[in-house]
């Protein structure tokens, strides 16, 4: 009965956003409340766990979530973003084109938010594609590829990041592991599936091809590059002293706390903001008042994320609260499926059915949650099969998707065939790096 109960409460979620087009914190509410009640929870507990789960799952993604997004937007702003694509068109050449794209969206895709970064690179896509006369699908895939890769892999990116605490994952050990899975990943949903694409015609509307700034208010390359990898380069720093450092050795009892805070990603993410507010707004002549203009307007973007990753938390405290977590693994173990083909799974349908990869991701985490207690699983390796599945088959219900259609001047089926193929490819081979690394590490030693 427990089981039919989630099931219909996913069912409701699916109905209320994709066909009654209900805000999706609003329909998280909606489902959350009579969910608990079918639980037989009385209304005081109820009402307690919605507020527990806001508060807890609120209390440990917003700072991450609201920083990366100031940092973000900062990155794209200041032109810093446009100084690295520059910078790697000018190295790699136009012979490269698609590796020179897709290292630029590697790269300001891990500060940037996915809707942000779509909308900054569309300009530098168009203005190659008229420049040099190439096929639009072609040349931008790659790069929009590794833009969705990051958006549902790697924190500080919403749902990851989500994910990492409700999993009490490691941040810095599930971005190491990321970035192994997202590599290939990438290449093989960008320039290699891009191949195929080639002989796509779809000339982008030339209105789309927007003027990029002049070169002398940019950012120097090194500040570019420097600021916008800050929280890259503080994890990679920490894991690698981490490791270099002898566990029972005389500097252990004094390095550990202070690589211990920091490793916490709201501090690395507080240190890159500073740095970034200096180096890319007060060194560039911008005033405090509007740098701060800039992180305001982030938090507004980032607010409606924020509300549905309170909403998922509430509906996972509900069913936490209401004993029905011991059902649900007991149920799902039941399938056989292996628990991270299963949050793959889970993620897939629900991303299916509703459109959205950060909804998917913690939708399915709620579910997985009782189950990874009670199971060997890796939990850093759950999130990123979460990730996955987040992302696989984007079609019409996905806004993305028809953001895809209209930039590039596509038909639903050549969109179907290039987007939405991409997104499918970035999922599956997602979730085979993530069982690889699970066959690997064991024998590695590093689990």
């Amino acid at each position: 009965m427990t089981l039919l109960i989630i099931l219909l409460a996913v069912l409701a979620l699916i109905v209320l956003i994709s066909w009654g087009k209900v805000n999706t914190f609003l329909a998280f509410l909606l489902v959350t409340l009579p969910t608990g009640f079918a639980l037989g929870l009385p209304t005081a507990q109820v009402l307690a766990a919605v507020q527990k789960g806001l508060g807890d799952t609120l209390g440990s993604v917003a700072l991450v979530v609201v920083l990366g997004a100031m940092l973000g937007k900062l990155v794209a702003d200041s032109g810093a973003a446009q100084q690295i694509a520059g910078t790697l068109l000018g190295a790699l050449g136009t012979k490269n084109i698609q590796w020179t794209l897709l290292v630029t969206g590697f790269i300001v895709g891990i500060p940037l938010f996915y809707n942000v970064g779509f909308l900054l690179v569309l300009p530098l896509i168009f203005a190659v594609v008229h420049q040099y006369r190439l096929p639009a699908v072609w040349v931008g895939l790659p790069m929009l590829a590794a833009l969705s890769v990051l958006h549902g892999f790697l924190p500080p990116h919403p749902a990851p990041t989500a994910l990492v605490v409700q999993f009490h994952a490691d941040m810095g050990r599930t971005f190491g592991y990321g970035l192994l899975v997202a590599v290939p990943a990438i290449l093989l949903a960008g320039p290699v599936y891009a191949r195929t694409l080639r002989g796509l015609v779809s000339p982008p509307l030339a209105s789309f091809a927007a003027a990029p700034q002049p070169a002398a208010p940019l950012p120097g390359r090194l500040n570019s590059f420097l600021s916008s990898l800050l929280p890259v380069l503080v994890l990679g720093g920490v894991l690698l002293l981490r490791a270099a450092l002898p566990a029972g050795g005389p500097l252990a009892p004094a390095l550990a706390p202070a690589l211990a805070f920091l490793a916490d990603p709201g501090v690395v993410m507080l240190l890159s903001v500073v740095v970034a507010t200096l180096s890319l707004g007060l060194a560039q002549g911008k005033g405090r008042g509007e740098v701060m203009e800039t992180y305001a307007a982030a938090v507004r973007d980032v607010a409606p994320i924020l509300l549905i990753i309170g909403g998922a938390g509430a509906l996972k405290e509900v069913l936490l609260a209401s004993g029905a977590s011991a059902d649900i693994a007991a149920g799902l173990r039941g399938t056989g499926l292996p628990p991270l083909v299963l949050g793959w799974l889970i993620a897939g349908i629900i991303r299916v059915c509703l459109g959205s990869a950060t909804v998917a991701g913690l939708t399915a985490a709620g579910v997985m949650l009782p189950t990874l207690a009670h199971s060997p699983a890796d939990p850093n390796l759950m999130v990123l099969a979460i990730g996955a599945g987040s992302l696989l088959f984007s079609h019409v219900n996905d806004g993305g998707f028809w953001l895809f259609k209209e930039y590039f001047n596509l038909s639903v089926r050549d969109t179907l065939r290039s987007w939405s193929m991409m997104e499918t490819i970035v999922s599956v081979v997602g979730l085979a790096g993530v069982l690889l690394l699970d066959w690997v590490l064991p024998l590695l030693g590093l689990r």
